[in-house]
């Protein structure tokens, strides 16, 4: 596999992300999707699934990030296959390879969510641009907290939100970030939703955070 720097980084990102990507990020060599696109035609999937994969392909493909600290680290990189679906249901197509052998594949969604498939579907973010960003955001968080806690189960109910405020540039479904005084709490519910296992419910607070800390490379109105 051949590796390459990253010239351009995708729109629509935070500086925050932006900078992730530029100083984190690579891009490996994939297969085009328009190497396949007969083939897909020919077995019942419909052209604007096969569009939307190569709309994807253009954007994301190749690019690979440092692991997440859940889901086994995620994607090895971006790169659309495998669709399925139906035309009452939506389609669904893989966002990327998984880095270990986990019970479920990383796909992108219907509606452009970015999620896990297992006994069923658990869209984590509303896009692509919300992992990313969230993966930006656990790097940063990680850099700047004094002290970074775990909880997980049941347990992840009893941390206290009510002061707290959701951090919209993740777009969060069923992973959400929220910013409070002087943390930020990450809570990862896919794995439990879409393997039937609340247990495997986790929370991660970073606290002792400062202003930068808590919204740094963030432009005003993004956050």
């Amino acid at each position: 596999m051949n590796l390459h720097l990253i010239n351009d980084v995708p729109d629509g990102l935070t500086l925050r992300a932006r900078s992730f990507v530029r100083a984190h990020g690579i891009k490996a060599d994939t297969r085009p999707v328009e190497q396949y696109r007969q083939w897909w035609l020919e077995r019942g999937i419909p052209e604007a699934v096969i569009d939307r994969m190569a709309a994807y392909q253009d954007r994301w493909g190749g690019l690979a990030l440092p692991p997440s600290s859940k889901y086994d680290g995620g994607p090895k990189y971006f790169e659309p296959d495998s669709p399925e679906g139906s035309s009452s249901e939506g389609w669904w197509f893989e966002a990327g390879m998984q880095r270990t052998a986990v019970p479920y594949s990383f796909m992108i969604g219907p509606a452009g969510e970015f999620g896990i498939h297992a006994n069923q579907w658990t869209p984590l973010h509303m896009t692509v641009e919300g992992w990313v960003e969230s993966l930006a955001l656990t790097h940063h968080a990680s850099m700047w907290a004094k002290q970074i806690t775990k909880v997980t189960g049941d347990k992840v109910d009893g941390i206290a939100l009510d002061s707290f405020e959701p951090v919209r540039e993740v777009m969060g479904l069923a992973d959400t970030w929220w910013r409070g005084s002087d943390s930020l709490v990450a809570i990862y519910s896919g794995e439990a939703e879409s393997l039937s296992f609340p247990k495997g419910r986790t929370a991660l607070i970073y606290s002792g955070l400062d202003e930068w800390g808590l919204r740094g490379g963030v432009e005003d109105g993004a956050a």
